[in-house]
């Protein structure tokens, strides 16, 4: 099968191209700074000669956006709306524009396009979209606006032979240095792991091998389309999420902090406090439907695998 990545040199491109690729997949990574064989460079605006390696392929899978790491300023938020729309939008014209296009595109999407909200899960179905809650910073209803940008611009493009799906991913949690779960597994060492702002607010995750299998599963079942939440069934508070990682870590305290310590410490980190203070409740509801099976559905087991392997114990490779 051959699988054409765009974005495929970040962290969740990382994993799934090292993952296809020793599946025995043909994988060409679409990146603006080729170094390896099966790299092509792309602008992630403009069509080009990259367009024709979607001619032909099987699957193309768009990750392409700036990260979402950083200070919420106005120039980063339209960075971040402009590297998502823009790409999503150049990857329909060359999908349009093949001859044998791909069977299916896999959009990355976010669950930071649902509300803020502590009271119920959030599903494809039922959950409630973002950008009117009471209450919150108002900068996070553009947050949920690039989501709904990012997804509008894929369902936008014309490819009636292409199947699309926007995957709603929740955070990623592999061993990879520099990844969310290693930044976490930091804090946990410093002492600082413990609940941020009371720590009610739910956090939603998903085990990186079962994002791999997520996207498999996507590949495989041509009657899923649209939006398809890829996180772990039970999102936890954060203060239990915190709690768990420090005992798979073996730490057994981890201070707490209030919400102007957590905007202190993201302003030096040059993060930004939504990622720790906004509650996703998110849940695979279309995932669980089709008959999709976690390896890892509860947060214990998968600390407990994420810790041993970042340390290099036995079975520690990040591949499939």
């Amino acid at each position: 099968m051959k699988v054409v990545t765009s974005g495929g040199t970040g962290q969740v491109g990382t994993i799934l191209s090292r993952a296809l690729t020793a599946a025995g997949h043909d994988v060409v990574i679409l990146t603006r700074r080729p170094v390896r064989d099966r790299d092509v460079r792309w602008d992630a605006e403009t069509l080009g000669p990259w367009a024709k390696e979607l001619d032909g392929s099987d699957v193309v899978i768009n990750l392409a956006g700036r990260s979402v790491n950083c200070r919420y300023t106005p120039d980063n938020l339209r960075a971040m709306m402009d590297s998502r729309v823009h790409s999503a939008r150049v990857m329909g014209e060359a999908v349009a524009a093949a001859s044998r296009p791909p069977q299916v595109w896999l959009q990355m999407s976010t669950a930071t396009i649902y509300a803020h909200r502590f009271d119920a899960p959030n599903d494809e179905v039922t959950g409630v979209l973002g950008g009117t809650e009471p209450g919150v910073p108002g900068y996070w209803a553009y947050s949920v606006e690039i989501a709904k940008a990012w997804e509008r611009a894929q369902k936008q493009a014309e490819t009636p032979h292409t199947r699309k799906v926007s995957m709603r991913a929740a955070m990623v949690m592999s061993p990879d240095r520099g990844g969310v779960f290693d930044v976490l597994l930091r804090l946990v060492r410093l002492g600082l792991g413990g609940p941020v702002a009371g720590g009610a607010q739910y956090v939603s995750w998903i085990h990186d091998r079962d994002f791999v299998r997520a996207v498999e599963f996507l590949i495989d079942r041509d009657d899923l389309a649209g939006p398809v939440n890829l996180a772990a069934p039970v999102p936890l508070p954060q203060r239990t999420f915190m709690r768990v990682l420090r005992a798979a870590r073996g730490v057994p305290v981890g201070l707490p902090a209030t919400k102007w310590m957590a905007e202190l410490g993201a302003f030096a980190l040059r993060s930004d406090t939504e990622l720790l203070l906004k509650s996703r409740r998110v849940v695979p509801g279309r995932l669980l439907e089709a008959g999709f099976a976690f390896d890892y559905p509860q947060w214990p087991e998968a600390a407990d695998d994420l810790v041993r392997r970042l340390r290099g114990g036995p079975g520690s490779t990040s591949t499939m």
